[in-house]
């Protein structure tokens, strides 16, 4: 029995180790064959065409193709990318300009005001009513401009309503004199 099993093992191996041979040499001499690789171009051929085709018709009926649907896709992402930017540009503007936050800013500039007026040694009321001084020739920087608008803005209470000037000391004398 062993000399029957191992006739068979040697007979299985000799055919095997041929047939895989053959089956190589017959697939690749298929493969090289130039009437199967046109006839394979030429199906990859009419895939691509068919495929143009389809998206036509589609386009004609106007049904979108999965490649339009991508695009779509692709833009709605980056549209919500820019709302969503804005949005947050939007809650930091709404922060920084809360009125407690703008009250806040103004009753400070106040309180500066205030303290400027003493140390020249005028009352807060006499320095709102005094008579402006004369503009220099030329603003030494852009930030003078600011520190008068901010000046102006302390003239005004917390409720944000200006308030009234009282008489000026020249008005005062002028009728003084006419009495």
């Amino acid at each position: 029995m062993s000399d029957a099993s191992s006739a068979a093992r040697s007979l299985r191996e000799r055919f095997s180790g041929t047939t895989e041979e053959r089956l190589g040499k017959a697939l690749s001499d298929v493969l090289e064959s130039p009437l199967l690789s046109g006839a394979i171009g030429r199906a990859f051929d009419a895939r691509e065409k068919a495929a143009q085709a389809q998206e036509v018709a589609m386009g004609a009926l106007n049904i979108p193709s999965a490649a339009d649907i991508e695009r779509l896709t692709r833009r709605l992402r980056a549209v919500s990318h820019r709302l969503e930017g804005i949005e947050d540009g939007v809650q930091r503007l709404d922060r920084a300009l809360a009125p407690s936050g703008v009250e806040e800013r103004l009753s400070a500039i106040e309180d500066k005001l205030g303290t400027l007026a003493e140390q020249l040694g005028q009352s807060p009321e006499d320095s709102s009513s005094a008579a402006p001084p004369s503009p220099p020739a030329k603003p030494a920087s852009p930030g003078a401009a600011a520190g008068k608008r901010s000046a102006s803005a302390g003239k005004r209470s917390a409720s944000g309503k200006a308030k009234p000037k009282k008489a000026s000391s020249a008005k005062k004398a002028s009728e003084s004199k006419k009495a």
